[in-house]
């Protein structure tokens, strides 16, 4: 019985296929227990011969050779169907699979009936995710933002895609893959979370070949952004469930032109070029629930396009720039073999003041001096301080540049300042305990760094800590087992 097939598109890989293919062909699943499908996409480099002498070599490797389409998405398509797993795993040409994440992948998958099983991933390419903090059995779009990660390097059943008739759009389409995964999303019944253990390793190739984002025009690229806008909306009823999923692209996607830095790179025509495309999208597209759910300076923004203030979003822009995070470490000590560090993070103005809610007239507002003289932010309510409001602290493997995530007990308040100020921090202490907090019995000898992460009142923030934030550089060692 396959349990799993490894999809891989590959269009002139070169070298990389030898890179990649090791932690592909030698899963800890054992060879009879899945294949690997390679699909390649006319490939002039030589890569086919490559794939052949590999297929030559291991009886659980097949290639499958098509005219070139463009991009990832035919070979994807034609791999599904030619897979005989039960499972298919996405993996692109220059990544990898670590030993043992086929096995660990299905594992979760039979034991909860998943339809999609989301890996840790790590990597020159990857940053931490706060979605891999721990492993979730079971969760759905429901109870979970599982919108954040849009990337199709997961598991997924079969029988589902095939029953739902989920495919990635052929040739060359923009956010293919987010279309890919908003159309999973909204059909999953389970989707299990394996963060645990690191599964999937995106390698940033050399020549830049990783990125597929040739030339774009505004208007082509937010069509394809109302293409995946439809697929929530195709898979959902209007309302708060709806409005939900659509908020991680109005924030990431929509939002981009008219928020630091890309608001402040383009001038002239370009820029008001940007600007319209975005605002009739904004206009046209999303419910009004998707702008009213989103923290404080976000749904500012929102506001200020929707009402075509370009000048007042540039300004902003500027200023918000310039607002940083604070850390304050409030303690540090060893207890029964574990770091224990107690920390608050806040933010501050360009002027080093805190950013502060004002109370007026029973009403909370967004600082008057960080939007001082901005149209139409004058007096911006502020009714749910605490919307989006997160804070975590991390550890940074620098040799692996793997990022782990502690147990932590982060929580956001309002502190108030006196004269009826406030200001919106995360407080807690987080636990880091060596012989946990990675895969391995104990973290290997490195440099490990601390950093913090905050998201208060729509800013986002990830400092690493530094002596000045009172971090204990003499803090003696501890003999932890």
């Amino acid at each position: 019985m396959i349990k799993v097939s490894v999809v891989v598109p590959v269009y002139n890989a070169g070298p990389y296929l030898e890179r990649s293919a090791p932690s592909l062909l030698h899963q800890s699943l054992g060879p009879q227990a899945y294949e690997v499908v390679y699909v390649n996409d006319g490939s002039t480099d030589g890569s086919a011969g490559r794939l052949e002498r590999l297929a030559s070599k291991y009886a659980h490797v097949r290639v499958i050779h098509q005219e070139n389409s463009g991009w990832p998405g035919k070979p994807r398509n034609v791999g599904v169907r030619a897979a005989r797993g039960e499972y298919v795993q996405f993996v692109d040409q220059d990544d990898e699979l670590t030993p043992g994440a086929l096995d660990r992948l299905y594992r979760m998958a039979v034991r909860n009936g998943s339809d999609i099983v989301m890996g840790r991933t790590v990597g020159t390419m990857q940053g931490p995710h706060s979605l891999y903090k721990r492993d979730v059995e079971r969760c759905s779009v429901e109870d979970t933002p599982l919108m954040e990660s849009l990337t199709p390097h997961k598991m997924f059943r079969r029988a589902f895609l095939l029953e739902h008739g989920i495919e990635f759009p052929e040739g060359r389409v923009r956010l293919e893959d987010q279309l890919f995964m908003a159309r999973a999303y909204v059909r999953a019944k389970t989707v299990s979370i394996l963060g645990s253990h690191p599964c999937y390793v995106w390698n940033r190739r050399e020549d830049g070949g990783n990125n597929s984002a040739g030339a774009t025009t505004p208007e082509a690229y937010y069509g394809h952004l109302r293409s995946v806008v439809e697929a929530v909306k195709e898979g959902t009823a209007p309302g708060p469930l709806q409005d939900f999923l659509l908020r991680r692209s109005y924030r990431v996607e929509l939002l981009r032109p008219v928020t630091e830095p890309r608001v402040l790179q383009r001038t002239g025509a370009d820029l008001e070029r940007h600007f319209e495309v975005v605002r009739k999208m904004a206009v046209e597209c999303y419910p009004p629930g998707v702008r009213e759910g989103l923290p404080a300076l976000t749904r500012l923004r929102a506001t200020l396009l929707e009402d075509g203030r370009l000048d007042s979003l540039v300004e902003l822009a500027r200023r918000v720039r310039a607002v940083r995070p604070q850390v304050t470490v409030d303690g540090m000590r060893w207890r029964d073999g574990r770091l224990l560090i107690s920390a608050t993070i806040g933010m501050v103005r360009p002027d080093g003041g805190p950013l502060t809610l004002v109370e007026r007239h029973g009403r909370l507002l967004l600082d008057p001096v960080l939007l001082d003289g901005i149209e139409g932010a004058e007096e911006w309510e502020v009714p749910h301080p605490l919307a989006y409001a997160r804070g975590e602290l991390l550890v940074h493997d620098t040799g692996r540049d793997q990022w782990w995530f502690p147990d932590a007990d982060m929580v956001p308040r309002t502190e108030p300042l006196g004269g009826g100020r406030h200001r919106v921090v995360v407080s807690g202490e987080a636990a880091v305990d060596p012989r946990t907090l990675s895969t391995e019995p104990c973290l290997r000898d490195g440099t490990y760094e601390v950093w913090a992460y905050g998201q208060l009142l729509g800013v986002g923030r990830r400092p690493r800590f530094a002596a000045s934030d009172g971090f204990a550089p003499a803090l003696p060692p501890a003999l932890v087992g």
